[in-house]
Protein backbone atom coordinates (compact mmCIF):
# COMPACT_ATOMS: atom_id res chain seq x y z
CA UNK A 1 0.00 0.00 0.00
CA UNK A 2 1.58 3.50 -1.13
CA UNK A 3 1.48 5.45 1.41
CA UNK A 4 -0.28 9.75 0.98
CA UNK A 5 1.96 11.24 3.37
CA UNK A 6 4.54 13.40 0.97
CA UNK A 7 8.23 12.81 1.16
CA UNK A 8 11.22 15.05 0.54
CA UNK A 9 13.85 13.84 -1.96
CA UNK A 10 17.57 15.34 -1.59
CA UNK A 11 19.78 15.06 -4.56
CA UNK A 12 23.36 14.79 -2.52
CA UNK A 13 25.22 12.75 -4.54
CA UNK A 14 26.98 15.40 -6.29
CA UNK A 15 28.25 16.99 -3.17
CA UNK A 16 31.44 15.25 -2.76
CA UNK A 17 32.61 16.64 -5.95
CA UNK A 18 31.24 20.17 -5.73
CA UNK A 19 32.10 21.05 -2.44
CA UNK A 20 35.30 18.88 -2.41
CA UNK A 21 34.22 16.89 0.34
CA UNK A 22 31.89 16.98 2.87
CA UNK A 23 33.93 18.00 5.33
CA UNK A 24 34.13 21.31 3.58
CA UNK A 25 31.78 22.32 3.08
CA UNK A 26 31.06 26.05 4.36
CA UNK A 27 28.86 27.33 6.70
CA UNK A 28 26.34 30.12 5.49
CA UNK A 29 26.03 31.63 9.24
CA UNK A 30 28.13 32.32 12.58
CA UNK A 31 25.81 29.20 14.05
CA UNK A 32 27.46 26.80 11.65
CA UNK A 33 24.42 26.37 9.43
CA UNK A 34 24.71 24.65 5.31
CA UNK A 35 22.10 25.66 3.04
CA UNK A 36 20.53 22.32 3.36
CA UNK A 37 19.52 22.92 6.88
CA UNK A 38 17.69 25.92 6.07
CA UNK A 39 16.10 23.33 3.25
CA UNK A 40 15.44 21.17 5.88
CA UNK A 41 13.80 23.36 8.04
CA UNK A 42 11.65 24.51 5.77
CA UNK A 43 10.24 21.53 5.22
CA UNK A 44 9.85 20.55 8.50
CA UNK A 45 7.46 23.82 8.99
CA UNK A 46 5.91 22.51 5.15
CA UNK A 47 4.67 19.54 7.01
CA UNK A 48 7.47 16.75 5.78
CA UNK A 49 8.22 14.42 7.66
CA UNK A 50 9.86 11.95 5.77
CA UNK A 51 13.57 12.78 4.14
CA UNK A 52 15.04 10.22 1.76
CA UNK A 53 18.92 11.68 0.95
CA UNK A 54 20.23 10.29 -2.25
CA UNK A 55 24.45 10.00 -1.95
CA UNK A 56 27.36 8.21 -2.80
CA UNK A 57 28.35 5.22 -0.43
CA UNK A 58 31.57 6.21 0.34
CA UNK A 59 30.05 9.60 1.94
CA UNK A 60 27.81 7.47 3.86
CA UNK A 61 29.88 8.47 7.02
CA UNK A 62 30.80 11.48 6.84
CA UNK A 63 26.78 12.38 5.79
CA UNK A 64 25.54 11.20 8.74
CA UNK A 65 27.85 12.73 11.05
CA UNK A 66 27.52 16.25 9.42
CA UNK A 67 23.57 15.98 8.64
CA UNK A 68 21.76 12.78 8.74
CA UNK A 69 22.42 12.29 12.48
CA UNK A 70 20.85 15.47 13.35
CA UNK A 71 18.03 15.17 11.18
CA UNK A 72 16.85 11.77 12.62
CA UNK A 73 14.80 13.77 15.90
CA UNK A 74 13.25 15.40 13.28
CA UNK A 75 12.41 13.02 10.15
CA UNK A 76 12.05 9.63 9.38
CA UNK A 77 15.62 9.52 7.34
CA UNK A 78 16.86 7.22 4.67
CA UNK A 79 19.34 7.01 2.39
CA UNK A 80 19.76 5.63 -1.09
CA UNK A 81 22.88 5.58 -2.88
CA UNK A 82 23.53 6.50 -6.98
CA UNK A 83 26.25 4.30 -8.43
CA UNK A 84 28.02 4.17 -11.03
CA UNK A 85 26.64 0.13 -11.67
CA UNK A 86 23.23 0.41 -10.77
CA UNK A 87 22.32 -0.05 -14.18
CA UNK A 88 19.44 -2.11 -16.37
CA UNK A 89 20.09 -5.75 -16.89
CA UNK A 90 22.20 -6.14 -19.64
CA UNK A 91 24.31 -2.62 -19.30
CA UNK A 92 28.08 -1.75 -17.78
CA UNK A 93 29.54 0.86 -16.90
CA UNK A 94 31.78 2.42 -19.85
CA UNK A 95 35.56 2.39 -19.27
CA UNK A 96 37.08 5.34 -17.40
CA UNK A 97 33.51 6.45 -17.12
CA UNK A 98 33.13 8.21 -13.01
CA UNK A 99 30.73 10.70 -14.07
CA UNK A 100 27.12 10.11 -11.85
CA UNK A 101 24.22 9.51 -14.85
CA UNK A 102 22.73 12.40 -13.26
CA UNK A 103 19.03 13.98 -11.82
CA UNK A 104 17.01 10.82 -13.11
CA UNK A 105 18.66 8.37 -12.28
CA UNK A 106 19.54 9.49 -9.17
CA UNK A 107 16.19 9.32 -8.73
CA UNK A 108 15.52 6.13 -10.27
CA UNK A 109 17.70 4.86 -7.74
CA UNK A 110 14.62 5.67 -4.80
CA UNK A 111 12.84 2.65 -6.44
CA UNK A 112 11.70 0.23 -3.68
CA UNK A 113 12.50 3.29 -0.98
CA UNK A 114 9.77 5.76 -1.74
CA UNK A 115 6.26 4.62 -2.43
CA UNK A 116 4.01 7.69 -2.18
CA UNK A 117 4.46 11.19 -3.69
CA UNK A 118 7.60 13.18 -3.11
CA UNK A 119 9.42 16.41 -3.91
CA UNK A 120 12.71 16.43 -5.06
CA UNK A 121 15.54 19.38 -4.64
CA UNK A 122 19.02 20.05 -5.02
CA UNK A 123 21.01 19.79 -1.65
CA UNK A 124 23.06 22.79 -2.44
CA UNK A 125 20.32 25.03 -3.28
CA UNK A 126 18.10 27.45 -1.25
CA UNK A 127 14.79 27.47 -2.27
CA UNK A 128 12.71 29.39 0.30
CA UNK A 129 9.96 28.85 2.92
CA UNK A 130 6.92 29.38 0.90
CA UNK A 131 8.44 26.96 -1.69
CA UNK A 132 8.33 23.75 0.27
CA UNK A 133 4.30 24.60 1.67
CA UNK A 134 3.21 25.20 -2.18
CA UNK A 135 4.52 21.93 -3.11
CA UNK A 136 3.63 19.70 0.51
CA UNK A 137 0.09 21.13 -0.36
CA UNK A 138 -0.01 19.80 -3.75
CA UNK A 139 1.63 16.42 -3.07
CA UNK A 140 -0.77 16.43 -0.05
CA UNK A 141 -4.36 16.74 -2.10
CA UNK A 142 -2.91 15.64 -5.69
CA UNK A 143 -5.07 12.49 -6.63
CA UNK A 144 -4.03 11.74 -9.91
CA UNK A 145 -1.27 9.54 -10.59
CA UNK A 146 -0.10 11.26 -14.03
CA UNK A 147 -0.17 14.88 -12.86
CA UNK A 148 2.84 15.84 -11.59
CA UNK A 149 3.87 19.70 -10.30
CA UNK A 150 6.98 21.95 -10.36
CA UNK A 151 7.86 25.00 -8.88
CA UNK A 152 8.87 27.51 -10.85
CA UNK A 153 10.73 30.84 -9.90
CA UNK A 154 11.14 34.47 -11.80
CA UNK A 155 14.63 34.78 -13.41
CA UNK A 156 15.23 38.12 -11.81
CA UNK A 157 15.16 35.93 -8.61
CA UNK A 158 17.38 32.71 -9.88
CA UNK A 159 20.61 34.57 -11.41
CA UNK A 160 23.98 36.26 -9.48
CA UNK A 161 26.33 39.17 -9.95
CA UNK A 162 28.84 36.84 -10.61
CA UNK A 163 28.54 35.03 -13.58
CA UNK A 164 26.28 32.92 -15.73
CA UNK A 165 23.73 30.13 -14.76
CA UNK A 166 21.84 27.29 -16.16
CA UNK A 167 18.26 27.56 -15.85
CA UNK A 168 15.39 25.82 -17.69
CA UNK A 169 13.14 28.23 -19.18
CA UNK A 170 9.76 26.88 -19.07
CA UNK A 171 7.08 27.31 -21.45
CA UNK A 172 2.95 26.82 -19.61
CA UNK A 173 -0.45 27.19 -20.86
CA UNK A 174 -3.38 27.27 -18.41
CA UNK A 175 -1.54 26.27 -15.95
CA UNK A 176 0.26 23.54 -16.44
CA UNK A 177 3.91 22.81 -18.38
CA UNK A 178 4.12 22.82 -21.48
CA UNK A 179 7.85 22.47 -22.17
CA UNK A 180 11.42 23.16 -20.70
CA UNK A 181 14.10 24.59 -22.71
CA UNK A 182 17.83 24.42 -20.91
CA UNK A 183 19.98 27.47 -21.51
CA UNK A 184 23.35 26.96 -20.04
CA UNK A 185 24.44 30.41 -20.12
CA UNK A 186 22.20 33.36 -19.06
CA UNK A 187 23.66 36.14 -17.34
CA UNK A 188 21.57 39.11 -15.39
CA UNK A 189 20.90 42.31 -16.94
CA UNK A 190 19.34 44.73 -14.32
CA UNK A 191 16.25 43.41 -13.23
CA UNK A 192 16.14 40.96 -16.09
CA UNK A 193 18.22 38.43 -17.70
CA UNK A 194 19.42 37.28 -21.07
CA UNK A 195 21.01 34.34 -22.46
CA UNK A 196 23.63 33.20 -25.02
CA UNK A 197 24.28 29.98 -26.83
CA UNK A 198 27.47 31.17 -28.61
CA UNK A 199 29.14 33.83 -26.39
CA UNK A 200 27.99 36.56 -28.71
CA UNK A 201 24.57 36.70 -29.26
CA UNK A 202 22.40 37.21 -26.51
CA UNK A 203 18.67 36.81 -26.46
CA UNK A 204 16.25 38.74 -23.82
CA UNK A 205 14.20 37.29 -21.02
CA UNK A 206 11.96 39.26 -19.02
CA UNK A 207 12.71 39.40 -15.33
CA UNK A 208 9.10 37.48 -14.58
CA UNK A 209 10.11 34.61 -17.09
CA UNK A 210 9.09 30.93 -15.52
CA UNK A 211 12.38 28.87 -14.76
CA UNK A 212 12.82 26.12 -13.48
CA UNK A 213 15.25 25.45 -10.42
CA UNK A 214 14.84 21.51 -10.53
CA UNK A 215 12.21 21.74 -7.73
CA UNK A 216 9.89 19.02 -8.83
CA UNK A 217 6.58 17.06 -7.35
CA UNK A 218 6.12 13.95 -8.06
CA UNK A 219 4.07 10.52 -7.33
CA UNK A 220 5.21 7.56 -6.86
CA UNK A 221 4.94 6.30 -10.60
CA UNK A 222 7.04 8.01 -12.08
CA UNK A 223 10.30 5.90 -10.44
CA UNK A 224 9.30 3.11 -12.95
CA UNK A 225 8.74 5.30 -15.55
CA UNK A 226 12.76 6.47 -14.85
CA UNK A 227 13.83 3.19 -14.50
CA UNK A 228 11.72 2.17 -17.62
CA UNK A 229 12.97 4.68 -20.33
CA UNK A 230 16.47 4.45 -18.89
CA UNK A 231 17.84 1.82 -21.41
CA UNK A 232 16.26 4.00 -24.30
CA UNK A 233 18.28 6.73 -22.87
CA UNK A 234 21.59 4.58 -22.85
CA UNK A 235 20.95 3.25 -26.56
CA UNK A 236 21.01 6.67 -27.72
CA UNK A 237 23.57 8.68 -25.47
CA UNK A 238 26.25 5.98 -24.84
CA UNK A 239 27.98 5.33 -28.45
CA UNK A 240 28.12 9.14 -29.02
CA UNK A 241 29.20 10.20 -25.41
CA UNK A 242 30.06 7.20 -23.32
CA UNK A 243 32.18 9.09 -20.47
CA UNK A 244 30.04 12.45 -19.99
CA UNK A 245 25.93 11.60 -20.91
CA UNK A 246 23.57 12.24 -18.63
CA UNK A 247 20.07 11.19 -17.65
CA UNK A 248 18.38 14.03 -16.22
CA UNK A 249 15.01 14.58 -14.88
CA UNK A 250 13.61 17.47 -17.08
CA UNK A 251 14.13 14.99 -20.28
CA UNK A 252 12.09 11.90 -18.90
CA UNK A 253 9.23 14.89 -17.91
CA UNK A 254 9.53 16.37 -21.90
CA UNK A 255 8.81 13.12 -22.70
CA UNK A 256 6.39 12.47 -21.09
CA UNK A 257 4.95 16.20 -21.70
CA UNK A 258 5.01 14.89 -25.69
CA UNK A 259 2.93 11.53 -25.20
CA UNK A 260 1.07 12.67 -23.00
CA UNK A 261 1.74 10.15 -20.25
CA UNK A 262 1.79 12.86 -17.65
CA UNK A 263 1.09 16.72 -16.76
CA UNK A 264 2.93 19.10 -14.65
CA UNK A 265 1.44 21.59 -12.57
CA UNK A 266 2.97 25.00 -12.42
CA UNK A 267 3.17 26.13 -9.03
CA UNK A 268 4.56 29.74 -9.17
CA UNK A 269 6.72 30.58 -6.41
CA UNK A 270 7.85 34.57 -5.16
CA UNK A 271 10.99 33.58 -3.55
CA UNK A 272 14.47 34.20 -4.21
CA UNK A 273 16.83 30.95 -4.93
CA UNK A 274 20.76 31.40 -3.63
CA UNK A 275 23.78 29.12 -4.18
CA UNK A 276 26.97 28.88 -4.50
CA UNK A 277 27.60 28.81 -7.82
CA UNK A 278 30.51 30.94 -7.99
CA UNK A 279 33.29 31.62 -4.85
CA UNK A 280 32.15 35.27 -4.88
CA UNK A 281 28.36 34.31 -4.28
CA UNK A 282 28.78 33.15 -0.71
CA UNK A 283 28.82 35.99 1.20
CA UNK A 284 25.44 37.27 -0.56
CA UNK A 285 24.38 34.05 0.77
CA UNK A 286 25.35 34.75 4.26
CA UNK A 287 23.99 38.31 3.73
CA UNK A 288 20.50 37.32 2.77
CA UNK A 289 20.43 34.33 5.44
CA UNK A 290 21.68 37.61 7.97
CA UNK A 291 18.66 39.77 6.82
CA UNK A 292 16.06 36.84 6.94
CA UNK A 293 17.28 36.22 10.63
CA UNK A 294 16.89 40.09 11.40
CA UNK A 295 13.03 40.02 9.86
CA UNK A 296 12.72 36.80 12.20
CA UNK A 297 12.03 34.38 8.78
CA UNK A 298 14.05 31.94 10.68
CA UNK A 299 15.39 31.98 14.42
CA UNK A 300 19.34 32.63 14.91
CA UNK A 301 19.61 28.58 15.92
CA UNK A 302 17.36 26.49 13.53
CA UNK A 303 15.38 23.85 15.48
CA UNK A 304 15.78 26.09 18.58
Amino acid sequence: MRTSEPTLVIMAAGMGSRFGGLKQMTPVDAEGHFIIDFSLFDAWRAGFRRVVFIIKKELEASFRERIGNRMEKYFHVDYVFQELDRLPEGYAVPDGRVKPWGTAHAVACCRGVVDGPFAVINADDFYGRTAYSTIYDFLKNNTDEHVYSMVGYRVRNTVTEHGSVARGVCEEQDGYLTGVTERTKIFKKGSDAEYTEDGEHFTFLPGDTTVSMNFWGFTAGLLDVLWDRFPDFLDENLPKNPLKCEYFLPFVVNSQLADGSARVRMLHCDETWYGVTYKDDLQSVCDAIADMKHRSVYEEELWK
